[in-house]
């Protein structure tokens, strides 16, 4: 009993928080879930970022989904990344069932179905607002660093910005930089070479092949106008509660090449627009990346220092990112080391492999005396976890194992008709969706190009044209039957005029003999 009642005071010490912040679920000594433990989530520290991680069917989706909706009630955007498909039943309210009923009876909490004001979002042609970029707005020493290119090729990128910014040339869309790159290893090399130095055709080469795989993973859908700002991610419904953007990126499994570069994208242009905002009440935005793992699995080393250094500046901009993935080892241990919250569902033990990550993701938590956490780790149930964060000084919370709240919405997805609804609806979607083609590099230099070619084919032909004028009577001259009349008539006439000057050569007279 005294161990009850310590551990009850410990987790009321721990998860009492002045600030505003949000119930997320109760604590579990034993097997026993103890309502009067409350799980808190202090929305002031949202912004120190966080980890959701655990095996397949533990549950970590709808918990993001879960913490989503309580943002929203405060106000708070959030930012979505729905890798499987199962998220947008977050705009449509969700049913009572016995699970529910049962789970919510346990924590002493009433179960209201809600539905929430969301906005679809798309990289590709799924139905939903048009994100996109310009090449111009990723800048050389990003593109650089998705291309993964060293250092002599990323001077050549900076080359290649500095060259249309100075002949005004906009790099709107990957087709541009392509263009330009060919230009410049082809038909404008001297010029390049007379303004900023001689490139290699190597380097070119190599930049050409690693823009093609982004090509490959279809990055030309992303890169364009109109491009999106920031700022839309960061509305108020008329509600009062803060815009749900679910970004639909479940075709996007199978390239995380461009799913990682749009992160990236997404994270630096955050970083550049907002202002510095030092220590708010709560968040003004909050990103969850579901899948995280797919932001790192093809990432260099080079674009994993960027996501740290962007991860580790960006919460003074008052943004929280949350990445959910499998396994923490998932994540860099340089990010890892960032994130204040961890949710840690359930992870399985099959292989020695297993047991040995579970051992060094138990040493990655606070000690306990309340729970052997290695092996607790592996007895979780669905919608259970293990939970440690940040209170308001900054100081990590006691690990609790916690029932957690279910979502109120729609814990599946929208059907088609929910979804076309929606984006008919959406003042993003008629804004985005129009479909925009300026002139830009590629245009430009093509139409140089070919105003260049038809000036040399037009000088060609004058010349040639000139030639045929001057050269009529050699053209005569020149054929084959005139030639040999000319031929003949010379040689009768020289023969003649031998004749009459007695040098016509031996006379076909014989002399007679008598004798």
């Amino acid at each position: 009993m005294a161990k009850k009642e310590d551990f009850v005071q410990a987790i009321k010490d721990g998860y009492t928080f002045k600030g505003e912040n949000v119930k997320i679920g109760a604590a579990v000594l034993d097997g026993e879930v103890i309502a009067d433990a409350g799980i808190f989530l202090p929305l002031k520290t949202m912004n120190r970022h966080g980890l959701i991680a655990g095996a397949t069917g533990t549950g970590k989706t709808k918990t993001l989904q879960m913490i989503s909706e309580f943002l929203s009630d405060a106000s708070v955007p959030v930012l979505l990344m729905d890798i499987k498909g199962d998220l947008s039943g977050i705009a449509a309210a969700g049913s009572v069932n016995d699970k529910v009923t049962d789970r919510y009876q346990k924590l002493d909490m009433e179960y209201k179905p809600e539905q929430f004001t969301a906005e679809l979002m798309t990289l590709s042609d799924q139905k939903g607002v048009r994100l996109k970029a310009t090449v111009s707005e990723f800048g050389p020493v990003l593109l650089t660093k998705i291309l993964g290119l060293n250092d002599t090729q990323g001077g050549v990128v900076a080359m290649i910005f500095k060259y249309c910014d100075d002949t005004k040339l906009p790099l709107l869309e990957l087709k541009d930089f392509i263009k330009v790159l060919q230009y410049i290893g082809n038909e404008g090399k001297q010029e390049i070479e007379k303004s900023y130095g001689k490139i290699s055709t190597t380097s070119t080469g190599t930049i050409l092949r690693k823009v093609i795989e982004l090509q490959q993973q279809g990055a030309d859908i992303f890169f364009g106008e109109k491009s999106f700002e920031v700022d839309d991610l960061m509305r108020i419904d008329d509600k009062g509660r803060g815009m749900i953007s679910l970004l639909r990126v479940a075709d996007l499994q199978n390239r995380p090449k461009l799913f990682s570069t749009f992160m990236l994208q997404m994270l630096a242009e955050l970083y550049a627009t907002c202002p510095e905002e030092g220590d708010l009440d709560k968040p003004k935005l909050v990103l969850f990346i579901d899948e995280a793992h797919l932001v790192f699995q093809e990432a260099s080393e080079a674009l994993v220092q960027q996501i740290e250094t962007i991860v580790k500046l960006i919460r003074s901009k008052g943004i929280g990112i949350f990445f959910c993935t499998q396994n923490p080892m998932d994540v860099p241990a340089s990010v890892l080391a960032q994130l204040g919250l961890k949710i840690q569902h359930a992870l399985r033990a099959f292989t020695a492999a297993d047991r040995k990550v579970i051992k060094q993701t138990a040493e990655n938590y606070p000690e306990t005396t309340f729970y052997k956490t290695d092996d607790l780790i592996t007895q979780l149930g669905i919608g259970e976890a293990l939970v440690t964060m940040l209170n308001e000084r900054g100081i990590p919370t006691p690990l609790v194992h916690v029932m957690l709240c279910s979502p109120r919405s729609r814990m599946d997805i929208l059907t088609d008709a929910e979804i076309d609804s929606i984006v008919s609806h959406s003042k993003l979607a008629a804004k985005y969706n129009e479909v925009i083609d300026s002139p830009s590099a590629y245009e430009i230099l093509t139409a140089k190009l070919q105003e260049a070619a038809e000036k040399t084919q037009q000088a060609a032909d004058e010349k040639k044209s000139g030639k045929e004028e001057e050269s009529t009577f050699e053209k005569v001259a020149n054929n084959s039957i005139v030639k040999s009349m000319v031929r003949t008539a010379g040689n009768t006439i020289v023969r003649s005029l031998l004749g009459a000057l007695g040098m016509g050569g031996r006379s076909s007279k014989k002399t007679t003999n008598w004798f």
